[in-house]
């Protein structure tokens, strides 16, 4: 056991958290006079060292997880939804959404795709909830941070939200919220899959890997950014009385805060990062990161276009109100994850 332990204590912290870039990095800057030490210091050292560390996540895990999306297009998805029906359904929709792009609103193209293809509201809703907030991107940048653990409770409990959320949307019969263009779309055309060749993937995987570095980067350096200015210039007094143990209602203002913003993973991670050195609770942590990824005001008016207010607004309060209860799930535990 303390052998695998070693292993996976390697395996996390220098090949996933790569901490040999850190100490680089702060030995690079000691040679130039920095004091590393110090607030300057420490925050061109945390910059530095995430925007590096992130973009070569980001990039690595781009491509693999496009490599496998390519298996798996919207036509192909849907006939394999369409073999399910129930729970499993919802199950299986969550569990696409897990290798599928990295924010909401490049899902919701998807999700609209898969509504007008005829199949369930309550399976492309599972889908379109676990998307942003469970996506295998999202499980390696955590265990890089949090550890596995953690790490796998977090997609788990997304995936729960998302197949729970889909399965109350078909119970409620909600098809008629959903915005008429949608639904008298022509879904009677069955286009087949292309069939690629291992190269067709590796270039359509490079090229997803370069379209969404674009899309990403600068959203990475903001994060990073910000993440620097808490880790180094912000008291820990400070962040423990806002988002510590002893405000009870830490996980509501972290969501109600991620809520209006606009990013993915890769711009958060860094942010959560430095909240969890300055002492903010786990759980709090988290519920900022899936309020930012799932509820972003630009996916909410995007989505706001497929379907009608009384679902956007169900939809909002759902993924708000299950989004509060796993942070204070993981507020409660957080004990167990020490």
């Amino acid at each position: 056991m303390n052998i695998l332990k070693i292993i996976w204590d390697f395996f996390q912290y220098q090949v996933l958290g790569m901490a040999w870039l850190n100490t680089i990095i702060g030995k690079i800057l000691t040679s130039f006079g920095l004091d590393i030490s110090g607030n300057l210091g420490g925050s061109v050292q945390f910059f530095l060292y995430d925007v590096i560390k992130i973009t070569i996540l980001l990039c690595v895990l781009i491509f693999l997880i496009s490599y496998i999306q390519s298996y798996f297009p919207p036509e192909r998805s849907k006939k394999i939804l369409g073999r399910f029906h129930g729970i499993w359904a919802n199950t299986v929709a969550a569990l696409l959404g897990t290798v599928t792009p990295f924010c909401s609103c490049s899902s919701i193209p998807i999700f609209m795709g898969f509504s007008s293809a005829g199949l369930p509201l309550g399976v492309t809703f599972s889908f379109l909830i676990s998307s942003p907030m469970v996506d295998l991107g999202s499980l390696v940048l955590l265990m890089s941070i949090f550890g596995g653990k953690i790490a796998i409770v977090y997609v788990i409990v997304g995936l729960i939200v998302a197949v729970i959320g889909g399965t109350i949307i078909e119970k409620l019969h909600m098809e008629k919220y959903v915005e008429d263009f949608i639904t008298n779309a022509n879904s009677t055309i069955d286009i087949e899959s292309p069939s690629l060749t291992k190269r067709d993937r590796a270039l359509f995987a490079k090229n997803q890997v370069i379209d969404t570095f674009k899309k990403v980067f600068p959203y990475i350096l903001v994060g990073v950014g910000i993440g620097a200015i808490i880790h180094n210039w912000i008291p820990e007094s400070w962040v423990e009385k806002v988002l510590g143990s002893n405000n009870p209602f830490s996980v509501i203002l972290a969501t109600i805060v991620g809520i209006p913003m606009y990013a993915d993973i890769f711009g958060t991670i860094p942010i959560a990062e430095a909240l969890l050195f300055k002492g903010a609770q786990l759980g709090t942590i988290l519920s900022f990161m899936m309020a930012v990824t799932t509820l972003s005001l630009p996916s909410l008016i995007m989505l706001r276009k497929a379907v009608k207010p009384k679902l956007l607004g169900l939809f909002i309060v759902y993924c708000t109100i299950g989004i509060v209860l796993v942070g204070y799930l993981f507020n409660a535990f957080q004990f167990l994850f020490v």
